[in-house]
């Protein structure tokens, strides 16, 4: 890992995700009732409770409003669910100092332009590879995984081995 990376990574205490492209692949799935379906990767989830576990505060920031993303929050017991956000640093910002954490010590997971007023904010940003190439420019890491595939995962693991508790999380797998 690039030592600057691991620097930001190890000052992370909230970790914020994007809904559509990161915890999704981005396809919006609507029937012929009006209802939207999405797909998460339950790899993608077990990495976020793995953060939490370590301490990690976590949140998630969208602009749609869906039922499917507040039923898969309350699931990974994700509390701190902001949807409709249009102004996304608006709402990145209340909630760091709602949680009194410097925005230095927050990391951001977005996947297009509507993203980057906060992943230019933050301690440490992160996309997917699908992204377009103005957010990749102003991102730290760049996932390998694609949004909706592990690339959650990925961000959670990178954050966890640079606070050295990656091994902790995995131990009582490994028993």
């Amino acid at each position: 890992m690039d030592p600057a990376v691991r620097e930001r990574a190890r000052a992370v205490r909230l970790a914020v995700f994007d809904v559509d492209g990161v915890l999704t692949d981005g396809t919006l799935y609507l029937t012929d009732g009006g209802e939207e379906i999405k797909a998460f990767n339950t790899l993608d989830g077990h990495g976020l409770k793995m953060l939490m576990g370590a301490g990690v505060e976590t949140a998630i920031i969208t602009a749609r409003t869906s039922r499917v993303v507040e039923r898969r929050a309350r699931d990974l017991g994700i509390a701190r669910l902001h949807q409709g956000a249009h102004d996304k640093r608006a709402v990145f910002e209340s909630l760091c100092r709602e949680l009194g954490i410097n925005t230095a010590a927050a990391s951001y997971m977005g996947d297009d332009v509507v993203d980057l007023p906060v992943l230019r904010r933050c301690g440490l940003a992160i996309t997917v590879p699908a992204a377009p190439e103005i957010v990749k420019r102003h991102a730290h890491v760049v996932t390998a995984a694609g949004g909706g595939r592990g690339a959650v995962r990925e961000a959670c693991e990178l954050i966890l081995a640079a606070q050295d508790r990656l091994d902790a999380q995995l131990a009582p797998y490994l028993a």
